[in-house]
């Protein structure tokens, strides 16, 4: 890394290890001048990754690491992506590639753009920053990325909720409803006595933040009157943030991907019909959405509603 920053501490106050890959050469078409979107020009990235070896060192095992080969194509791939006109987003992009993986607790990446169409004599001329993992909860992305909310409502005209749910969330600035599931019917799970739930995922791609999503999502609750007087109790609507684009992350407002989704059938099972290929990220790795319901206890409770139909917005 050609500009230093001071070591990250983990949980127990000791300096993290690091994975260091310097010197990765890839072309982009990245900058503000017509030229410069045209021709290309190569980019070189360094990157540090700040993480805790001592699993894999003490195992000898690749998979409790990161494996430095995959991260570099990663990288070069985030460089040859579409065109940013500064080399600040490009950066950002490459850090958010970086703590793909959630072993990676901070990563520190510099971008070097040597050929930048600067006339007077110049050796180079780079950004460097870091991020820790929490911060990529406020990260605006760019392009949009795929993001996965679950609805449920069990008081009130519940078909209507659903609908005007679906509506609200696609008139929001920043969110596109790409897919909408099937209906399914399912009996509360924990709380107080109360009636049936109808639940939904709703597929999406956004141009927020996790914590704008979240806050939409939020917003898009109190429209439709929901209460938060009683943990588990009965609501007009939920409206529970599942994944955003693979993203694991945790702080005390939002935790990503959504806790408890890979034990809720009444998430998997809608889930899995909107996206047939759906795969939920966590701290062990990823699995998919169909081995994930295979192993759910209270599958066979979901039952099909298909009288219940909801369409994406036009």
């Amino acid at each position: 890394m050609s500009v230093p920053f001071a070591a990250v501490t983990g949980g127990s106050g000791r300096p993290l290890d690091q994975v260091r890959l310097t010197g990765l050469r890839a072309r982009g078409h990245h900058g503000v001048f017509e030229h410069e979107r045209r021709e290309g020009q190569d980019f070189v990235v360094d990157v540090v990754l700040h993480l805790d070896t001592r699993p894999a060192a003490a195992t000898d095992d690749i998979a409790r690491t990161v494996h430095y080969g995959e991260l570099a194509t990663a990288v070069a791939d985030a460089v040859r992506d579409h065109p940013v006109d500064l080399i600040e987003t490009l950066a950002a992009r490459v850090a958010r590639v970086c703590l793909r993986d959630p072993r990676v607790v901070a990563a520190d990446v510099a971008v070097h753009k040597p050929q930048a169409p600067i006339t007077e004599d110049f050796g180079d001329v780079l950004v460097a920053l870091r991020r820790h993992r929490d911060e990529l909860l406020d990260a605006v992305p760019s392009p949009p990325v795929p993001a996965v909310l679950a609805l449920g409502t069990n008081l009130g005209d519940r078909e209507a909720t659903l609908r005007s749910a679906v509506s609200a969330l696609s008139a929001t600035d920043g969110v596109e409803v790409t897919a909408v599931s099937p209906v399914v019917e399912t009996d509360p799970v924990g709380g107080p006595e109360q009636p049936d739930y109808l639940n939904a995922v709703v597929l999406v791609r956004t141009s927020l933040s996790a914590r704008g999503l979240l806050a939409t999502a939020h917003a898009v609750e109190a429209q439709h009157g929901r209460e938060r007087a009683e943990r588990w109790g009965p609501r007009t609507l939920d409206v529970d943030l599942v994944d955003y684009d693979g993203l694991v992350a945790a702080s005390p407002d939002l935790e990503l991907p959504h806790p408890r989704a890979a034990g809720r059938a009444f998430v998997l099972v809608p889930w899995l019909a909107a996206d047939p290929a759906a795969v939920l990220h966590a701290d062990g790795g990823e699995a998919p959405v169909k081995e994930l319901l295979e192993r759910s206890p209270d599958r066979n409770g979901v039952r099909p509603r298909p009288d219940v139909l909801l369409e994406v917005p036009s």
